[in-house]
């Protein structure tokens, strides 16, 4: 025998004795007979359930209420077994203890159980938690090597932000944007080349992929008559189709982006989205894995929220009986660990009972971690949203604060947890703590962003895309784009149903449709428009900088806008060295902007069918 110090949950310390441990056949003939010095106060136990093997382990430990613990690992049948308490305790349900375990945890080997056991009762309990994943905002060019795209990089380089490019070819890639470039090697056009896992870590996308469009008689080495614009070529299409690289290529990207850069309205975590209901594997967690009798559940009421709607109720009874004096629900943990590095915090929406709750949330798969955690009142009889931002989860290991542990990673969230406890951390008690039961309805748990709003998808179009088919409309006046438009792959309807995919995906995006793109210099004065109706021209470069301004103004968000310059066609725009143009205020045009125009209001009346 040795004796052991434990440090209980109300911060108290008790020597346990551990006298006798060993792998025996059953032998039940002696469990009428307690131990000497022990209550002969006996529970009766279920244990069917938990078809674990013949051998057993007896544990048998004195505390200062003397105690005799006997966990059994019996075949499938029944056994009725004595657990002894002190006079002064009530009864402890090992059955509940052990399906407790059984729920999160799978049943334990014995050897395992002994030795997670022995190693609580020797302070031998370092929790673990992921270091090597750290959320960092890194901006995805798609088209990193086209006009636009590679001036993207550049811009986004100078103002130190760390970047992924998504390039086809990795040499050329490589040549044009530096070695040390953080590269994707893919194709839009194929699903597989987009899988999600490739844009860990990215917060937000400027998608500057196009079809391309090329001279039919040929192109000089470095693309000149490309660089003057197709005003001055005959054009064709080369390479992928306009409904490839326009359509599904937006699909795929939108798809394999959507997770990391997150939803305007906030990722449903539990609870109704529309008709889509979302279910968490919620068990309860109760203070009977420390010898408490407290007792809770989680069950769904059919039309408690308050919409009439299914909600779910965590209610029990709560007791300090035996030292306890917490209730909680976990989830299981996550099959795949939820990344919501795209967002500020986690949203509840609950009905209060004016007490205070904690909701943990845990990023790491052991049973016994860190959790990050955040304590939230109630207003009683109300159906409320309370907001836990991310930035106020406090790692708690055992109700005390570990300082030194890793920030929070949102990016890597394995579990979550509802308690109802006398505890608080630290010493500190909940002030709104009472005995008996209690019931917290709660209809919906989603991640949500950080307000004000701001583009995480910023695409570049064109101008025209709604003009194909349009009534009224003198195609003498247009671009070529808009006249060839059927000849060309339909590439401007198409152009249009990327759009709209993206403008339905729910991701806060900025579409930029640039009139006719030139290698002239930025600095020009800039016209902004909605509804599709101008021509013009405009700088590759300016088109750039529009794309990063965009990703830091809520102005822009969800807006459709198109861009040109000043100067006509008939003028080149020449910028003095030595007398630069001022740089200019984007987000005075993006304020101008309205929601919902896209030019699409007259073609609807009048639909090209593609």
């Amino acid at each position: 025998m040795r004796p052991v110090p434990v440090t209980a949950a109300a911060g108290t310390t008790a020597t346990f004795t551990v006298c006798h441990c060993a792998l025996l056949r059953p032998n039940f003939k002696d469990i009428s007979s307690p131990k000497k010095g022990l209550s002969k106060t006996p529970l009766s136990i279920e244990a069917s359930s938990f078809p674990w093997p013949r051998p057993i382990v007896h544990v048998y430990i004195r505390p200062p209420h003397t105690c005799e613990l006997l966990s059994s690992f019996p075949s499938t049948r029944s056994y009725r077994r004595f657990i002894c308490a002190a006079k002064s305790n009530q009864g402890w349900d090992f059955g509940r203890f052990l399906k407790t375990l059984y729920f999160f945890n799978a049943p334990p080997s014995p050897l395992k159980f002994l030795e997670s056991v022995v190693e609580k009762l020797s302070g031998q309990s370092a929790p673990t938690v992921r270091k090597d994943m750290e959320f960092s905002g890194i901006v995805l060019v798609a088209g990193a090597t086209g006009g636009v795209g590679r001036r993207v990089v550049d811009i986004l380089k100078t103002r130190g932000c760390r970047v992924r490019a998504l390039v086809r070819n990795e040499e050329k890639a490589r040549r044009m944007l530096g070695p040390d470039i953080d590269l994707i090697i893919g194709d839009v056009t194929k699903e597989n080349d987009l899988a999600p896992n490739h844009f860990k870590g990215v917060s937000k996308v400027i998608n500057a992929v196009s079809v391309i469009v090329g001279p039919k008689e040929g192109d000089t080495p470095d693309r000149a008559k490309y660089s003057q614009g197709i005003k001055f070529f005959e054009p064709e299409i080369k390479g992928a189709s306009p409904e490839l690289v326009e359509y599904i290529g937006m699909k795929n990207l939108i798809n394999g982006v959507r997770e990391v850069v997150g939803l305007q309205n906030g990722k449903m975590l539990f609870g109704f989205d529309g008709e889509a209901y979302h279910e968490l594997p919620w068990g309860a967690l109760d203070d009977v894995v420390m010898g408490g009798v407290s007792e809770s559940g989680f069950q769904i009421d059919r039309t408690g929220n308050e919409h009439g709607r299914p909600t779910g109720v965590f209610r029990g009874i709560v007791s300090t009986a035996n030292n306890g004096g917490f209730t909680s629900i976990r989830t299981r943990n996550f099959s795949v660990p939820k990344d919501l590095s795209a967002y500020e915090g986690l949203e509840l929406f609950l009905k209060g009972d004016g007490r205070r709750y904690k909701l943990i949330v845990r990023t790491s798969t052991d049973w016994d971690a860190i959790g990050y955690t955040a304590g939230f009142d109630t207003v009683e009889g109300q159906w409320q949203a309370i907001r836990v931002p991310f930035s106020s989860l406090r790692p708690i290991f055992r109700a005390r604060t570990v300082f030194d542990a890793p920030p929070f990673d949102p990016s890597y969230i394995v579990s979550l947890q509802l308690m109802f406890s006398k505890f608080e951390y630290d010493g500190k008690l909940n002030p709104t703590f009472v005995e008996g039961a209690f019931q917290l309805p709660v209809s919906a748990i989603r991640a949500y962003m950080r307000e004000p709003i701001t583009p995480r998808f910023v695409h570049v179009g064109s101008a025209g895309v709604t003009r194909p088919g349009r009534p009224g409309l003198d195609l003498s006046k247009q671009p070529p784009a808009v006249r060839l438009n059927q000849e060309l792959g339909f590439i401007l309807s198409y152009k249009l149903k990327g759009e709209d995919l993206l403008r339905e995906s729910g991701i806060p995006y900025t579409i930029i449709r640039p009139c006719a793109l030139t290698e002239e210099p930025a600095g020009a004065d800039l016209i902004f428009d909605q509804g599709d109706n101008i021509t013009g021209k405009i700088s590759r470069e300016e088109v750039a900088k529009l794309c990063v301004a965009a990703l830091e103004s809520p102005h822009a968000c969800n807006k459709t806008f198109e861009v040109k310059s000043v100067i006509p066609f008939s003028e080149p725009f020449k910028v003095d060295p030595e007398n630069p143009p001022p740089e200019k205020n984007y987000d005075v045009c993006f304020k101008t902007l309205k929601d919902g125009i896209t030019g699409k209001e007259v073609l609807e009346r009048s639909p090209l069918s593609v």
